[in-house]
């Protein structure tokens, strides 16, 4: 069974901000996006799809281009 694409971007936030040494927080001010959001996104279970502009914020808060941003490890 193929992973939730969601699931795969939390993981990926998630290592990114532990490589970066961010927290949460860190990360929404760093994003320009809510800490709330942040924690949706991130979370086992994910309820939200991010829009392209929100994606862009992420990339740019890693200082990531965003197709690598959006590159996922199976």
């Amino acid at each position: 069974m193929k992973q939730d694409i969601r699931i795969k971007l939390g993981n990926r936030i998630r290592q990114l901000r532990a490589e970066n040494e961010l927290t949460q927080e860190k990360l929404s001010q760093l994003a320009g996006i809510s800490l709330f959001y942040v924690q949706l996104l991130e979370a086992r279970k994910p309820s939200r799809s991010p829009t392209l502009t929100v994606l862009e914020k992420l990339s740019d808060a890693f200082a990531v281009p965003l197709w690598k941003f959006l590159k996922f490890e199976d």
